[in-house]
């Protein structure tokens, strides 16, 4: 499980609103000083991230809490976001260049751009569907594992 702290924001019956700090992985590389990444990183700032989170440890607003989401969730959703569009636009520009020759076209690299855009884009909606559906899935979904820091112990 991936696990990250968070702040909470907000709470909706089962579900809370949590924040997170964006990090970027340029902290822990040794080449952080000389590289560009780490610089336009440092420019923008740090960011927060919020999110919807099964809150089944019950934490309140203003609480620090550790969040959880399984690794297979993040693989699995990251390849159909990223490596699907590639792939689907990859695929339909070979089927466009091969089309292209089979109806003797002048000019095959612009079915073959043709059918790359349609691939994409096609990609694209199934990736939308995708999420549509994973949304309501508990196994896609952030939780709240434990609170770190509850409004009891911060009152002295």
């Amino acid at each position: 499980m991936i696990e990250e702290t968070a702040l909470v924001v907000k709470c909706e019956g089962e579900f809370a609103w949590v924040e997170a700090q964006r990090k970027s992985a340029c902290g822990q590389c040794s080449a952080n000083k000389a590289c560009g990444t780490g610089t336009i990183a440092k420019i923008w700032g740090q960011k927060t991230a919020q999110m919807k989170a099964i809150n089944q440890a019950q934490a309140r607003e203003g609480e620090t809490v550790l969040i959880g989401l399984q690794e297979s969730a993040l693989v699995q959703g990251s390849l159909i976001v990223y490596l699907l569009p590639i792939v689907s636009m990859v695929l339909f520009a070979i089927f466009g260049d091969q089309m292209a020759a089979q109806w003797q076209l002048a000019s095959a690299e612009g079915a073959s751009i043709v059918f790359g855009v349609i691939g994409f884009v096609l990609a694209g909606i199934g990736v939308k569907l995708f999420s549509r559906h994973v949304s309501s899935d508990v196994r896609y979904q952030p939780v709240i594992l434990k609170r770190l820091h509850t409004l009891d112990n911060l009152s002295i």
